[in-house]
């Protein structure tokens, strides 16, 4: 690997510093990717003086533009593939209702004091004299080689100021396979509450990184032992715990959740195929109940699912938008293949399974392999033959009968016109029992068998031709 410093642009950012009389470090994740073997190319720079002038300076000799935001006292410029940015070394003190801190001018000690984690706040000086040095105050570097997360100060304080590093300290320790500091997450567990002054905006971007992490379920186990799961995530939590009648016990829901999330993650990279994994079940709590002839049941848990997902997403600050129908899709259709797999697999199921997840159906099908997590191997293996056959039904029959997303041959506004007749019920039924033929396989999707269709259930409906056809 190319050294991190190698790019004359360091040099020139501690030169240009030099001049400025302040001093100038990298500092954070460019350092800590460097020793986990992870190349960034998002560098911050932190200045013990104006991080804002160093940047212009820097940006009129790269003839380059510099993006300055004087509230925050932050600017930003791309060079090649990095994109650096400078902000002053500052000192922070907050106020208990409040994620923003009071801000003055610090020390590069001050400024990695107040950092989250100790292997966030490791440093490379870019001056002169030590350039390229190592400047970690708080054994950041230790912390890295034992797979540690530590907060560099006491954590009750670091929590406490700053709430959302409870939820990143578990980020990091899941994208990371990291631990955290026994007194680190005894300090989460007893600041938990504090999460309430948290934007579910800034909460939900770390739970979408949590989820795209190569085991997600590391990071909801994580947030399940430290409390904040039933704060920040209540509907996920209320799905914890087997319950017992006699004999009888359901699985653990939450459990099963997290093996499905992990089953779908080798596969995609799809953040919305992750959440539908992760809310595909989530109906089955208020749709649990037992019956002492058949044990325990969550009739319907897909339909009553797919209808919590708009509530989620909006509570959430999620995308209330084809995102979001996606993940109720999936939710709602999950059982589809498994149902398919379970009986004979007939064409019109597959014909109609394809109507209805249209584009999504390569997704639906990832999901549902995921969603077999018995430990009998070989009824887990008796399903996945089933599933490939499915899969070659599908091929089959979309190449023959190009049902995925397609819409009737016949339409409403064609039958209104032959037979001059208004929008009506009529008009909608004969429409109904077509687009129902070509499904059941009755007829096929061509518009010649479709229309000879129409004409018959015209008949029966009494319907004549209008003149003008």
């Amino acid at each position: 690997m190319t050294h991190p410093l190698s790019d004359p642009i360091f040099r020139t950012i501690g030169r240009i510093a030099a001049a400025q009389g302040v001093q100038a470090f990298v500092i954070g994740g460019y350092v800590r990717d460097w020793y986990l073997r992870r190349p960034s190319t998002d560098v911050d720079v932190v200045v013990t003086g104006s991080g804002i002038a160093v940047a212009e300076e820097l940006g009129r000799r790269l003839k380059t533009n510099v993006s300055v935001f004087k509230n925050f006292g932050t600017a930003m410029l791309r060079a090649g593939a990095m994109e650096i940015e400078f902000v002053g070394a500052r000192k922070e003190s907050y106020s208990p209702d409040s994620r923003k801190p009071a801000v003055e001018d610090g020390t590069i000690e001050d400024d990695q004091l107040r950092r989250d984690f100790t292997i966030n706040a490791m440093a490379w000086s870019l001056n002169e004299e030590d350039f390229g040095e190592l400047v970690d105050p708080f054994d950041g570097m230790q912390d890295l080689e034992d797979l540690v997360i530590r907060t560099p100060t006491d954590p009750d304080r670091t929590f406490s100021d700053d709430p959302l590093r409870m939820i990143r300290a578990v980020r990091f320790a899941t994208q990371l396979g990291f631990d955290i500091e026994p007194e680190t997450f005894d300090a989460i567990v007893r600041n938990r509450e504090r999460i309430a002054i948290v934007s579910k905006e800034r909460i939900v971007a770390e739970l979408n990184k949590i989820i795209l992490a190569p085991r997600p379920s590391i990071g909801f186990e994580l947030l399940d032992l430290t409390g904040l799961l039933p704060l920040i995530f209540p509907e996920l939590s209320a799905m914890k715990g087997v319950e017992r009648r006699g004999s009888n016990a359901h699985k653990d829901n939450f459990v099963h959740t997290l093996k499905v999330l992990d089953r779908v993650a080798p596969h995609t990279d799809d953040l919305w195929l992750r959440w539908a994994a992760l809310l595909h079940d989530i109906g089955k709590s208020a749709t649990k109940a037992y019956d002492p002839r058949t044990g325990w049941t969550f009739h319907g848990h897909e339909v009553v699912g797919s209808k919590m997902v708009p509530a989620i997403f909006r509570r959430m600050k999620l995308p209330m938008n084809d995102r979001m129908k996606f993940v109720q899709k999936l939710v709602f259709l999950h059982l589809r293949p498994i149902v398919l797999s379970e009986d004979e697999v007939t064409d019109s199921a597959v014909r109609r399974m394809l109507f209805e997840a249209g584009d999504d159906t390569d997704a639906l099908m990832t999901l549902c392999e995921a969603d077999i997590t018995s430990g009998i191997e070989s009824k887990v293996q008796r399903y996945m033959r089933n599933f490939e056959l499915v899969r070659t039904k599908m091929r089959e029959i979309e190449e023959k009968d190009r049902v995925r997303n397609f819409q009737p041959p016949v339409s409403g506004e064609l039958i209104m016109q032959v037979y001059d007749i208004e929008p009506s019920r009529v008009v909608g039924d004969i429409k109904a029992a077509i687009k129902e033929a070509i499904l059941e396989g009755v007829i096929e999707n061509d518009y010649d068998q479709a229309y000879a269709m129409m004409e018959k259930l015209a008949a029966e409906y009494g319907l004549t031709k209008t003149d003008i056809i």
